[in-house]
């Protein structure tokens, strides 16, 4: 009886895996000799060579194949061991593809001419998964992670209500009842800090949505609105995306009145946002003085009577618009306050010159000080060296009058400028949002940079002495009270963006009026309110030089021994990619790139790497404490930009022209191919440095953290990845993994007496609360849309809600939403 000889196995899924392994190896042999001539890494050249072997053998059905994987392999771990220690994330592109690859060449080795039986491959394909399967188990653990500590010692509590004499009236925004949220940062003094306690750490998981609200305002490009309602009273109020004015019933979210100043689409500048309205109360003894007087014809009139007489809105909500304007309405209402300003608006770009739509707007809450608006405004970054002046200005409070106007270039023009002259044009402008002193009758600037941020050779003496400063004005005259500067000629776009938050501060001599100032290059900075001193130590220390205008670098920077948020200046082993091939690239273009540590100067023949990037640190989303425990909360973000200036005539070919002459819409995010016209270079901003295949980010997570922060000393009490990877992925696939790399993030916090941190501004579309003492997340909800604004915190009859405006953000690539959810206990 005849036997029929077994029939060997396929062929081609060896063949298939032997190319793939060989293309794998060529890439990484070309790419590791190219890195090891700039001087990186010398790994990637023999892996390559080997790789490059194993797939030519591997597709021969040679046996000798699956030997120079394995050398491959062995090399790899040894390598990986030794570049990057316990550091789980830089094991991930170093090993996890070779291990992947292992396991499918276990399985096919039988089908080789000479391969072991089935039962050795199948126990190597299973020991290799195990590590696999391990490896990816040990992905959902957070790293990075420094565990709370012991609370720090009590502080005494931030100014936050001026002195006054008993009866004398006092607006919300200085001293908020317990149950309200008065102002953009609860109060004038910015804590984000609510007294209640209600919701605690011990029932925070029963947090349900009590009420939503859609505002309906949905821009179709550059959405982000960043709104955090106000609560006055019984009511909320806020503003949409397109500065569409909304109150509502604090205890339902059913709508009590609608305003809308009709803002153009044309209007809207780098994003259509709104963080917030400012609530102001016309004096009551002046409205009871005027009423009196006009009964009995003897008595005195106050100063002010005639205007206050002229007035309805005895309460009003104003905010600043994205076309240029001061709204005023009744709060009861929503109707225009008649005698303030033009029938309830004023156009703050007068005297300002040619401002094209979309250049000048405002995106932040104004400031009121002692019967003041002060208003800054954001100027579109990148388009013209001479953009609208960065000028700050006062109105009065009741009547919309200017009461001064500060320009930096010519203090001699408190007013309006002579006829045929406008403010003085490019100057830094103040985009984000000021604090109030009511007792100093003091507003402190965080102020941004000259136009055309990142060449400094055109800047004037008054220019350089403000920007990225914080300028204490005093608001009776709108001069400068004193200023304090974070950065010396600033080209990185380090403007300060984060409002500056009210603190009595102990020291071995007592409280201390202060300030807690966050920046973008991460240090925090601790000021006297009265002098602007620093109450804690600035050293001045030396930075790289050089770059495309090397005369203009300051040698020394303002460093913060207080604090920082900042980490170590990168590596090429910080470099990072789902792969090999990606991580190398990035290092490659870490070896080709400028790059001398924090302060690099930005560089045209090359690409230079600024870290931390425009982003942050700190930015809009602001710090928020807890005066009671004496804790600060920061979060942040921990990314590089890989920058490269244009010169004039490259940029002129590629077409790149301000706003007001570009044809359809502009995208991308803000610096990739800003005109920067009126300078040598234009400008190109890799923002986060991303992978040019995959889009992920050349730096390893995270990328994003929380952080509480002792406040009397600057010391650590705990620190954490923030954000998780269920929204992100490779090539912008979500992966909808709880896994910890610590995101982007755009939107602070707000901290309660009830011992909880609640924020959201992550990429994950998640919004959390986090114990204070230990930073464990005890509770959290998925949004409907990105939750990149503040949250606040309110009560009313008894009940404490939690709030968080959902409307996405472009720049973070979060879902746009027009959703206001509050969430409460369950009643």
């Amino acid at each position: 009886m005849s036997s029929t000889p077994a029939r060997r196995p396929s062929r081609w899924p060896l063949i298939l895996l032997g190319i793939v392994t060989a293309l794998l190896g060529l890439a990484l042999a070309v790419g590791g000799a190219w890195l090891l001539i700039l001087g990186g890494s010398w790994y990637y050249l023999p892996a390559g060579i080997g790789l490059l072997v194993a797939g030519v053998q591997l597709a021969r059905d040679r046996m000798s194949g699956a030997w120079w994987f394995a050398a491959v392999f062995v090399g790899t771990l040894l390598w990986t061991a030794w570049e990057s220690g316990l550091d789980y994330w830089r094991w991930v592109p170093r090993f996890g593809l070779i291990v992947a690859l292992g396991i499918v060449l276990a399985l096919l080795l039988p089908r080789l001419s000479g391969g072991p039986s089935r039962r050795v491959s199948r126990v190597v394909a299973a020991a290799l998964g195990v590590v696999f399967i391990a490896a990816f188990a040990l992905a959902f653990v957070p790293y990075g992670v420094t565990r709370g500590k012991s609370s720090a010692p009590q502080a005494t509590a931030g100014t936050v209500a001026p002195k006054t004499a008993a009866g004398t009236f006092v607006q919300a925004k200085d001293a908020p009842a317990d149950d309200d949220w008065a102002a953009y940062g609860r109060s004038n003094a910015a804590m984000r800090y609510s007294p209640l306690a209600q919701i605690d750490r011990d029932n925070v998981k029963q947090l349900q949505r009590a009420w939503t609200f859609r505002t309906g305002d949905l821009p179709e490009h550059r959405w982000g609105a960043e709104t955090t309602p106000l609560k006055v009273g019984d009511t909320l109020y806020l503003c949409t995306a397109r500065n569409r004015l909304i109150a509502l019933d604090a205890r339902n979210g059913k709508q009590r009145w609608r305003y809308d100043p009709k803002v153009p689409d044309s209007a809207i500048p780098y994003t259509a946002a709104c963080r917030g309205v400012a609530y102001y109360a016309l004096p009551a003894d002046a409205v009871a003085a005027t009423a009196n007087a006009a009964a009995d014809s003897d008595a005195a009139l106050p100063a002010n009577a005639a205007a206050i007489a002229a007035q309805g809105c005895p309460t009003r909500i104003i905010e600043g618009t994205l076309d240029g304007r001061l709204i005023a309405v009744d709060a009861r209402t929503g109707q225009p306050c008649a005698g303030f300003g033009n029938n309830g608006a004023i156009d703050i770009k007068v005297g300002m010159g040619s401002t094209p739509p979309g250049m000048v707007s405002i995106t932040s809450a104004p400031t009121i000080v002692r019967d003041v608006i002060v208003t800054g405004h954001q100027v579109l970054d990148g388009q013209r060296r001479d953009a609208p002046s960065g000028v700050i200005k006062g109105f009065d409070a009741v009547t919309g009058e200017l009461r001064w106007a500060w320009d930096m270039a010519r203090p001699e023009t408190t007013g309006l400028p002579p006829p045929g002259q406008t403010y003085t044009r490019g100057t830094p402008n103040m985009w984000t949002t000021a604090t109030g002193d009511e007792q100093l009758g003091l507003v402190y600037l965080p102020m941004g940079n000259s136009a055309a941020d990142y060449w400094s050779g055109s800047r004037t003496a008054p220019e350089n002495r403000y920007s990225t400063s914080l300028v204490a004005l005093d608001v009776t005259t709108g001069k400068p009270a004193w200023h304090f500067q974070s950065v010396h000629k600033d080209v990185w776009d380090y403007d300060l963006g984060s409002q500056a938050t009210l603190v009595d501060f102990p020291t071995a001599g007592g409280a201390v009026p202060a300030l807690v100032l966050p920046s973008k290059q991460g240090d925090m900075y601790v000021l006297d309110r009265r002098s602007g001193k620093s109450l804690t130590p600035v050293e001045e220390r030396p930075v790289p030089q050089g770059g495309v205008e090397p005369e203009q670098r300051s040698p020394t920077q303002p460093f913060s021994s207080y604090h920082t948020l900042r980490k170590p200046d990168l590596t090429e082993r910080d470099m990072w990619g789902i792969s090999p091939v990606d991580q190398m690239i990035c290092r490659i273009q870490f070896r080709r790139a400028s790059y001398q540590g924090f302060y690099t100067p930005p560089t045209s023949d090359t690409h230079s790497i600024e870290y931390p990037g425009y982003n942050g640190g700190s930015d809009w989303g602001g710090i928020a404490v807890d005066p009671r425990r004496g804790i600060i909360v920061a979060n942040y973000n921990d990314m590089p930009n890989h920058n490269r200036l244009v010169p004039r005539a490259e940029a002129d070919r590629l077409g790149w022209a301000p706003r007001d002459e570009v044809r359809g819409d502009i995208g991308g995010a803000e610096g990739a191919g800003d005109p920067q016209v009126g300078t040598p270079y234009a400008i190109d901003v890799n923002a986060g440095w991303r992978q040019p295949f995959t889009g992920l980010l050349c730096k390893q997570p995270p990328y994003g953290g929380i952080r509480a922060i002792d406040l009397r000393t600057g010391q650590t009490l705990w620190d954490r990845p923030f954000g998780t990877a269920r929204a992100n992925g490779p090539m912008g696939i979500a992966s909808h993994l709880p896994i910890h790399i610590g995101t982007p993030n755009n939107g602070g916090s707000a901290v309660t007496a009830g011992g909880l941190v609640f924020i959201a501004a992550a990429t994950d579309n998640l919004i959390r609360a986090i114990d204070i003492d230990t930073g464990e997340t005890l509770w959290q909800d998925v949004l409907p849309a990105g939750g990149q604004a503040n949250p606040m915190v309110y009560a009313i009859d008894g009940r404490e809600y939690l709030v968080i405006m959902a409307g996405g953000h472009h720049f973070m690539e979060t879902p746009i939403g027009d959703y206001v959810i509050a969430y409460a206990l369950p009643q």
